[in-house]
């Protein structure tokens, strides 16, 4: 086995040869201090930090605990952390992980738990950050004063320190993996199933785990699929197919996402052929615009050549990423994605151009034979341009 399997720089590396990678020290005590600001923005004298039912990042990104099942942290700056979780055969672990945390089973009543140490912190107004079930909201609503700060955690998301972009490199260079194995295993006969176990076994064996793997598989002769599916079919892959994916791997909680197509055993159809070019267009004007200060509008403008070529698009042609899906979300004139966010880029947000470019349905509603391609990637956004975090040739 390669030492090196996806030919990364010395300091990518040495992250995933760490026994369990871990951000710096100066990079929590930003984080935390960037927790304080908000709280101390919204009158929050202790701020809880949820992961529940396996949903929400937020624990991770404060204490490097993944979260599994559950897991509550009370954060006051200036104060050790405490976190609650479940189950009691994740607790070795999770204490292991959670940096500087002092971490407790929660004994199947975690919220309860929680609800103690914030009455031990004389806790009146607590921040909340991250998802809920209602039971469990409104027995906090009944002990404290609680105010949401998704928001703010939101857009501490958005904007990417130096070491975050680092780990979305190694995320990048993962689905770079993925997307090479499965353009070099696709044959005919293989379903859409064994598509996607190409895609996983690039990059599992080496400390990534699968975010996604959209792969759609049609004939260019009679297309019934025009975006990458999210969950695989059977159908064979046939002589002729098109063949375009989706794909992002998670090294820990930062994914890249590359968009490609590619046709198996038969050069494309003119169909094909114009879809794809303008796809690559599209890409090309909406990155050349894309800059510090960007307007949505300008972004939308460069967008246009979908349209002026006769086509439209299904997927977001843009959208925030890493970390969550983020604004900007972003359509185009023929198929909007809700109204225009009133926003500009900002230096050091990582977005996702991703022109799915379809033919036109010939009733509103109808996909029957309607054609697409896929194609994008993640991008850093810079002062004065943007910065690729894949090496996969387009």
């Amino acid at each position: 086995m390669s030492e090196n399997p996806f030919n990364l720089e010395p300091c990518l590396l040495a992250i995933t040869q760490q026994e369990y990678p871990r951000f710096t020290d100066a990079e929590y005590a930003r984080r935390h201090a960037a927790l304080g600001a908000a709280m101390e923005k919204h009158g929050c004298d202790h701020l809880l930090v949820i992961t529940d039912h396996r949903a929400g990042n937020a624990v991770q990104w404060v204490t490097g605990w993944p979260g599994t099942n559950e897991a509550y942290v009370v954060f006051k700056p200036g104060v050790r952390l405490t976190m609650f979780m479940e189950w009691f055969n994740h607790v070795p672990l999770g204490r292991q992980l959670a940096r500087d945390v002092d971490t407790h089973w929660g004994e199947h009543r975690g919220i309860e738990k929680t609800i103690e140490e914030l009455k031990r912190g004389g806790a009146k107004r607590v921040g909340i950050m991250g998802p809920l079930v209602v039971g469990k909201y409104k027995k906090l609503e009944q002990q404290f004063d609680m105010v949401s700060l998704d928001a703010d955690y939101v857009r501490l998301r958005m904007i990417k320190s130096a070491e975050e972009i680092d780990w979305l490199r190694i995320g990048g260079a993962m689905s770079d993996a993925g997307y090479a194995a499965l353009l070099a295993g696709t044959r005919p006969g293989l379903n859409e199933r064994e598509l996607g176990a190409l895609v996983e076994s690039a990059y599992v064996k080496h400390g990534g785990t699968n975010m996604i793997h959209y792969i759609g598989v049609t004939s260019m002769a009679q297309p019934h699929r025009f975006v990458p599916a999210q969950y695989p079919s059977t159908r064979p892959v046939q002589k002729g197919d098109v063949v375009f994916c989706e794909l992002s791997a998670f090294w820990w909680d930062y994914a890249g996402q590359i968009l490609r197509t590619f046709f198996v055993d038969a050069e494309p159809t003119p169909l094909y052929r114009d879809l794809h070019a303008t796809a690559e267009a599209a890409f090309d004007a909406v990155t050349k615009v894309v800059k510090h200060g960007t307007t949505m509008a300008e972004i939308l403008a460069a967008a246009d050549v979908v349209e002026q070529n006769g086509f439209t698009i299904c997927d977001d042609l843009m959208h925030g990423f890493g970390g969550g899906y983020f604004q900007p979300i972003i359509g185009s004139r023929s198929r909007p994605a809700g109204p225009l966010p009133k926003m500009t880029l900002e230096e050091n947000m990582t977005v996702v151009v991703q022109p799915n470019v379809t033919t036109i349905p010939a009733v509103s509603g109808d996909n029957v034979g309607r054609a697409g391609v896929q194609v994008g990637e993640l991008i850093r956004v810079t002062k004065t341009g943007f910065e690729k975090l894949h090496r996969t040739p387009r």
